[in-house]
Parts: structure tokens; sequence; C-alpha cells
């Protein structure tokens, strides 16, 4: 009698709701056995936690939807799909809901496309759900190239546009999967060199990381402090050649090597790819957005890039690099498609990827070309049983990262877009057998078997332990944000940015964030900014400003910056970085990276940046 009451007392919308749907693959074939289950929403925003630098394997609150089902999933209302694909629940209680779905078979991914964003009980049963899950990659499939995938998916040739097609380019070739159409300036620094340039390095200070010289275009004043030059030259077959002479030593012989590929360029900064036996290395940076008048070495337009490889300070001595600081076993993993690493009789290792006719280089010496740059299979898995496979079964062969949790879908960017170490101890996240993962595995998964560290290490953030310092941590970043749990949506990479860059927006977003209608926030929150800024700041603001300018500040930095902030005390200026925090909070002058720090040290934070040009960044 008083539990009638109660029904009787709550509201419509409070009542136990009848749910029902199918689940299918692309295919539109019936996905039976399957586990539909129904994620409270409060249970995954239990799992919040304030962002740090501590990211570690086997925690309970890493991956919202495999994390919530492993602690509670069997007291979660659920249901299992019959024969045809169908479902029905009974009686779903009140509440928010993410729709989590496990298949039992081989031939599917946990997830499905009602996974990353939160309903209520009624919108659930308002009409049946059609859900669609993820097929995975079979165990006997291997990687055929992006051209293959291309034949069928001809809509996506915008993909050779992207910069992440551009990352390797061999000098003076355009591969078949490469248009720089959308980056004209992307090659400044190579035909610097293509023209001829002697550069000096010098003032040697063995304390700092990968840029231990100064580099100018002129002699310094005190040419003693000078170790050696490095002269660039285009030789009389049209290949860039890299010769090194030693200052101090003039009767130690020259060294020349081939300079065989640009390693980067799109985003801010290029490195150039020595030939030095059967592998190559990186070395000298050029930085797009850098200028000679700056103070800060690491701001110019030519910077270190380890030339400590080329030069032994010990012993005066022009030298070889380290055949283990190969770009072929310390970089290439997270650039080539379908990358392996072979050990080889001898001790060392040799670097393979995906064989593709358009692809940049052959490699391997099969005289087929090899896919350096991220392909369509990077994301989507090998490819090889999928494009064999009738129709109807093509979807079930293939992954598709959209019918994902964000959690699963997210690590394969992540992989990449933060700073673990693999299984060798080197940068490259690959497993034990010498691979990148499998698209669709859980991000745990991952953590386990292809990381030795997880992440980051304490000296990639500000001294505050939560903001990005170090580039490429995008992802770093969001798996610590309130956008990755929370209550109503589990965001992912590509909620924001279109992989396969047919929008042709820069950075490859969905929509543009600073149009002044901030239509990229938009897609997701409304917000009146005169309004949103009085209560946030005490004051309305009246002049255009965008929703990134003060959630998302560059804090890390790849090429030399953006240029200077705002002055300081002292006149001394802030610097404005980069790459874009993805931590989505507003950090204040009172941060520990700011508050105290000398202007040129310190943090870049929306006060020392635009806000400060209107605004004393010191009391703010």
């Amino acid at each position: 009698m008083a539990a009638a009451a109660v029904l009787a007392m709550a509201p419509f919308g409070a009542l136990a709701q009848a749910i029902s749907g199918t689940v299918t693959d692309g295919g539109k074939r019936a996905v039976s056995g399957a586990t539909v289950f129904l994620v409270p929403a409060a249970d995954v925003a239990k799992l919040k936690k304030a962002p740090s630098f501590n990211i570690r394997r086997n925690v309970d609150d890493d991956e919202p939807m495999d994390d919530s089902i492993a602690a509670r999933g069997d007291k979660y209302t659920q249901a299992v799909t019959d024969g045809s694909g169908a479902f029905s629940i009974a009686g779903a209680p009140a509440g928010k809901y993410f729709v989590y779905v496990v298949p039992d078979d081989d031939r599917h991914l946990p997830g499905g496309t009602l996974t990353n964003k939160s309903m209520t009980a009624a919108e659930l049963a308002a009409k049946p759900l059609a859900i669609q899950v993820s097929g995975k990659t079979p165990g006997n499939a291997v990687f055929i190239g992006s051209s293959k995938c291309m034949k069928c998916h001809d809509d996506y040739v915008d993909f050779k546009k992207t910069a992440h097609k551009q990352g390797i380019m061999v000098v003076g070739k355009t591969s078949g999967l490469q248009d720089t159409s959308r980056f004209p300036g992307m090659n400044d620094g190579l035909k610097k060199l293509q023209a001829g340039a002697k550069l000096y390095l010098y003032g040697y200070d063995k304390g700092r990381g990968f840029d231990k010289y100064l580099i100018s275009e002129k002699a310094p004043a005190d040419l003693k402090t000078v170790s050696f030059t490095a002269t660039f030259y285009t030789d009389k077959d049209g290949s860039l050649k890299l010769r090194t002479e030693n200052v101090r030593d003039p009767s130690d012989k020259a060294r020349v090597y081939p300079v065989e590929k640009t390693y980067g360029g799109p985003v801010y900064k290029q490195r150039y790819l020595i030939r030095v036996g059967q592998e190559t290395y990186p070395f000298l940076q050029y930085n797009t957005e850098g200028k000679d008048a700056y103070a800060d070495r690491t701001r110019k337009p030519w910077r270190d890039y380890h030339g400590d490889w080329l030069y032994d300070e010990a012993k005066g001595k022009l030298k070889d690099p380290p055949k283990g600081k190969s770009f072929e076993i310390q970089c290439a993993s997270c650039h080539y498609t379908g990358y392996t690493l072979t050990p080889t009789v001898g001790g060392g290792f040799v670097a393979g990827a995906a064989n593709d006719p358009n692809g940049e280089m052959d490699i391997d010496g099969d005289g087929v070309p090899n896919e350096l740059n991220v392909g369509c299979e990077t994301c989507h898995g090998p490819g090889s049983e999928h494009a064999k496979a009738p129709l109807r079964r093509k979807a079930s062969m293939i992954v598709n990262p959209a019918k994902l949790a964000s959690e699963r879908s997210m690590v394969i960017c992540n992989q990449c877009h933060s700073r673990p170490q693999g299984t060798t101890k080197t940068d490259q996240p690959i497993n034990k057998d010498g691979r990148m993962l499998t698209p669709g595995i859980s991000r745990n998964e991952y953590l386990v078997n292809y990381t030795s560290r997880e992440d980051a290490a304490q000296k990639d953030f500000w001294p505050d332990g939560v903001h990005s310092k170090s580039h490429h941590q995008q992802a770093t970043d969001l798996v610590r944000s309130k956008h990755y749990i929370n209550e109503n949506q589990i965001l992912n990479c590509a909620d924001c940015h279109d992989p396969h860059g047919k929008k042709g927006i820069k950075f490859q977003l969905v929509a543009e964030a600073r149009d002044g209608k901030n239509s990229l926030c938009a897609t997701c929150h409304t917000v009146d900014m005169k309004e949103h800024t009085a209560k946030t700041v005490g004051e309305p603001h009246t002049r255009k400003i965008a929703c990134v300018d003060c959630h998302m500040t560059k804090t890390m930095q790849t090429g030399a910056g953006l240029g200077e902030g705002i002055e300081g005390k002292g006149g001394k200026k802030y610097w404005m970085n980069d790459i874009t925090s993805h931590l989505f909070d507003v950090p204040r002058i009172s941060n520990k990276g700011v508050k105290g720090v000398e202007p040129g040290k310190a943090m870049p934070i929306p006060y020392t940046n635009a806000c400060g040009t209107c605004h004393e960044a010191e009391k703010m």
C-alpha cells in the first residue's frame, strides 16, 4: 500500500519505463546474444576526480563505461538480444542512462551508437532504439594500405589533405597519398635549406634536453664557442645534403649525410631526417613562427635538435648518431601505418610499414612503397578481410570508432597524443611484439600491454602538476577533464575534430571555434557570453571573445609559440604557446605555474595572453 502510494505521488516522468530496440552492425545484420546495459549517469559522475599527472593502469575510475560495469554491472538494468537482435526492458527505473552494448561474439566490439550521450528513461522509451555496434578486425587481417581503401571509399579523398598525411615526406617528392594544398608554408624551412644554408652550433649546454646548442645563420661574436657547423646544400643530382664540419679541429674530416625526409611542417615546426646507414635520424628544427629578435632560444626560427648526436664535446670530434636513437626505433610507430619493429640477428631492429603503391618510400626493399604516415587502417584496423568480405559482412570485419565507447575510440588517438613509454622503454607505445594497438581494445588493455610508463612524466607538466607543458599531450589532458567523465556526454576526439578532413577547417575541427558564434562549442553548449562573463569574472564582456580564448589556453609548446603576451612586472614579456590544453578549465593568475614566476618562464594563461590586453593580469 505504501509503495503504491509512492508511485501514485510520483510525477509521470518518474514512472518505470518500457524500453525496447534492436542491435545490429553496420551491415544491418542482427547481433544476437548481446547484453544491453543501462549504465546510470549518476554512477559515471561518481568516477570524476581532480586532474593530476598520475595516470595509472588497473584502476577503477579511468574508463567510464567499462569500469562502471566491472564494478556494478550485475546490478544494472539490462537485457539480452534475441536471434533477431531485438531486446526489451520491461521496467527501467526513472533516471538518466548511458546505453552500453556488450556483444558475446568475437565479431563485434562493446559500445554502440547510444553509448556516449546519456538519456532519460522516458527519452529511451519514446520509440524503439536502433543501436549499431562496431565490427572487429579478425585476428588474421593484415594491412593493405590506404589506396585500396580509397577504391571504395573515394568520398574520403580529403584525408590526403590532413596534417596526419604530411608528417613524413620524401624531400622533393609528394606521394600519391599526400596533398599539401592546405599547408602552403609547410616547407618554408626546407626551401631555405635547399637554397643553401650554413648554421653555426655553439654555446653547448649539457644541462639542456635536445637543444644543447644555440644555432645561428651568422657566426657568433666569440668563435671559440662554436663546436661545429652544419651546411645544407643541393647536390648535382638534385638531392639535399648536410655537411658537418668541426670548427675546433679543422683536421677532423667533414661528414656528409643525405637529407632524406622532412618530419612535420603543417603544425608550427619541421625537422629533417638524415640518412646514416640503414637508419634515419632527426636533426634541426625550423620554427615557422620563430623570430631572431626573440631572446628565448626555443622561439627563434632555427632550434637545435640533437646536434649532440653529431658532435662529441668530450673528444672534440664529429661523430655519427647513436644507432639506438634512430627515428625508426624512437618515433616512427606514431606515423607509419601498420608499423612493425622486428629484431635482427645482430641485436638491432628493422622497422616496417604497410605496402601501398602510392606510399612515400620503399623502406623494406621489396619494390613496393610503404605508407609512412597515418592511414585509414591506423584507426580502423588492418583491412584485408574487410576488403574481400561480401557486402553484408564487411561492417563486421572492420572497426568503426564512431560506434565505440569514447574510452575505446579515444585511446586510438591517445596512444600518440600523449607521452607514454612503450615496452621497449622508448617513446613508442608498442607491445612486446613491436606493434601498435589494434583499434577497439580497451584503454586499460592498452596501458597494460603497450606501455611501461602510462603517460607523461612530472617534468612534462607545469609546476601545478595539472597543465601539460610538453607538446602532443592533448589526450593526456582530455582523459583528465570533466568532458571525459561526467553524467551527460563522454567526449572523444572526433566530437570536435574531423579525422578525415572533410570540413577543411583549420586543425581539422568539425566547426569554427572563432567565428563570432562559437559554433564549435555551441554544438553542445548554449551560453550567453555576457551573463557567463559577468558571473565568472564579475564583468559582462561586450567585445567579441570566444569560448576557447579562456577554456583552451595554449599551455604547450611545439614550435616557437605564437609570440609575446602582455608585459609583466619589470617590463618582461609573458609568452604565448602554440598547443592547446584540453582540460577545458581556466587557469588563474594564482596558479603555481604563474604566480611569482618570472614572466618569460611562466605558464601561458588567458590573463597573460588575450585577456591581459584589457585586464591587469596580476589582479585576475
